[in-house]
């Protein structure tokens, strides 16, 4: 069957769309894993009453406990922030990608 250049164009679209998604949904993944490290790293620090260490590059350093804490907790509501962010994105792409499908596969069926 021979598909239109506009149908054939939806569909070079659609498949652009999906990849799009596929590296958003990776994209969420990679942050929600880091937010969960982060939020395990400030569960420990606050049972913690001895010093605190932080990785700076190959070595391990001495910190101040507050300010490691704190850092922590920007980190956490900055990732949490894009993690939003991403939900929106995604959702939205998803909901595009949707209607495009719907669109080519009744050009392709009618």
């Amino acid at each position: 069957m021979e598909m239109d250049q506009d149908t054939q164009g939806k569909i070079q679209e659609l498949q652009g769309r999906e990849q799009n998604l596929h590296s958003l949904v990776m994209q969420k993944q990679a942050f929600q894993m880091e937010l969960t490290e982060t939020g395990n790293a400030i569960t420990e620090i606050s049972k913690s009453e001895d010093d605190v260490f932080k990785l700076v590059g190959n070595i391990m350093i001495k910190a101040d406990k507050k300010t490691t804490e704190d850092d922590l907790t920007k980190k956490k509501d900055l990732l949490s922030l894009r993690l939003k962010s991403i939900d929106s994105e995604e959702k939205d792409l998803a909901e595009k990608a949707e209607a495009l499908k719907k669109e080519v596969m009744s050009k392709i069926q009618g």
